[in-house]
């Protein structure tokens, strides 16, 4: 199990390979579609983004909100497919990689390649562990699309798996 604290360094970036498991330390930005749509509207009008895509990670999740006592309630991953078609512009743009659930496609593989980013899967139905995970989350951008706005939030040991790692080595071809 290796224990990474974001940013990541390239160096740390290149060194994961498919089927490393991580304990994910730092901040990371969740969206989903909608948000994805509305940041590349923003990308396309030549306007700011509301994070940074330089060296962020993107979270294919829509947290639930939290109970009481808590900093947010169940966020677990949604199938990263359906963001194949924003993945590679974003991280041309300077992302250093993606959390989500399932395959993604050979463009994004190829784009998580020339860009030595990576790739990692988060567990299905397990929801309730990465919420619990999350120590710190505020919504940042598009607030009305609710559980699908962008959020900054902070994890500590957030478990995952090298899905993809930065030489297009992936989990799925095993």
């Amino acid at each position: 199990m290796k224990r990474i604290t974001l940013p990541m360094t390239k160096e740390q970036r290149e060194s994961l390979r498919a089927g490393d498991s991580v304990l994910l330390s730092g901040t990371i930005y969740t969206a989903r579609d909608c948000a994805h749509k509305r940041i590349f509207a923003l990308l396309d009008e030549g306007k700011e983004l509301p994070f940074p895509l330089q060296g962020a990670f993107i979270y294919y999740a829509g947290p639930c909100p939290a109970p009481e006592g808590k900093v947010c309630g169940s966020c677990g991953p949604t199938t990263s497919a359906r963001m194949n078609s924003f993945a590679p512009r974003l991280l041309d743009l300077g992302l250093q990689g993606m959390i989500g659930k399932g395959e993604m496609s050979e463009e994004v593989r190829a784009a998580l390649k020339r860009n030595k980013a990576v790739y990692f899967a988060a567990i299905g139905g397990a929801g309730a562990t990465y919420g619990n995970a999350v120590k710190r989350a505020e919504c940042v951008a598009f607030p009305d699309l609710l559980s699908e706005a962008v959020h900054k939030m902070e994890v500590e040991e957030f478990p995952l798996v090298v899905a993809i790692d930065s030489e297009g080595g992936s989990i799925y071809d095993r």
